[in-house]
């Protein structure tokens, strides 16, 4: 893989019922699946039309045990993961997951922000240039905008500029909830915004893109998910959602109304 140092680089679901949320995502976004060839353990690839772009992780009861939760986590590329993982540690993040080698794929660790946020950080071996992320949208099954929710934004720009080199290009006021301030690495790759009073916890979102939002929320009750806000227009005439998928993950959507 020839992502740079910052790039998103994979999107990832942990989930309790994977045939479910195969199901699920495939009626919605018309991802198809392959074998990951993992034995120990229930993985699958995701494939938006030729390119893979993130995997399905079936959640143990160990994992369940151990208090793992349905949701999604991106991977964000780094040159060299156990220096990346040392470096989050000393800036007050925490190591999740320690380094480790996956076969076939490169060296990952799961990591959290200072505000406890999670991700996963990659060291791809494979050779393969990822498109899971697509900027400005337009390719549909593949990630249009990564938007982090923080309880403390000076601090987490200041930690994502010092781990990553992302810096801010402007922002959008908004009001009470204060500026919604737009990342760039190299080209825009999402933004950040201070966390509403009404959202449980911080995190990261990643909107996946769809030809048609009003398709796209037609879909999500059909298929026993929940829509929980929009569709929303967006500066650019654009329509969000933000959405519960069957098994309890919560999952974001960008698109235009056709």
């Amino acid at each position: 893989m020839t992502n740079r140092q910052g790039e998103f680089v994979w999107y990832e679901l942990m989930t309790r019922d994977a045939d479910g949320a195969q199901a699920f995502y495939a009626a919605l976004l018309g991802w198809t699946y392959a074998e990951s060839g993992q034995a120990a353990r229930d993985y699958r690839i995701i494939q938006a039309g030729d390119d893979p772009i993130g995997g399905i992780l079936a959640l143990s009861p160990q994992m369940l045990a151990g208090g793992a939760q349905p949701g999604w986590l991106g991977y964000i590329a780094v040159d060299d993961v156990d220096a990346a993982a040392t470096a989050i540690a000393a800036a007050g993040g925490q190591v999740h997951l320690a380094p480790q080698d996956i076969a076939g794929t490169g060296r990952l660790a799961m990591v959290a922000d200072p505000q406890g946020v999670p991700f996963y950080i990659l060291q791809a071996m494979s050779g393969r240039t990822s498109a899971a992320y697509v900027c400005n949208g337009g390719k549909p099954g593949h990630c249009a905008w990564n938007e982090l929710t923080t309880t403390d934004q000076p601090a987490a720009m200041a930690f994502y500029a010092a781990q990553f080199g992302w810096v801010k290009d402007g922002e959008m006021d908004m009001g009470p909830m204060g500026a919604y301030e737009f990342l760039r690495h190299g080209e825009l790759i999402g933004a950040m915004m201070t966390k509403p009073d009404d959202v449980p916890q911080p995190g990261w979102a990643y909107y996946f893109y769809v030809a048609d939002i009003d398709a796209a929320a037609r879909t999500i009750p059909a298929r026993q998910g929940e829509i929980l806000f929009g569709p929303s227009e967006i500066p650019g005439g654009d329509y969000i959602i933000t959405g519960r998928d069957p098994q309890g993950a919560i999952f974001s959507l960008v698109g235009p109304r056709s």
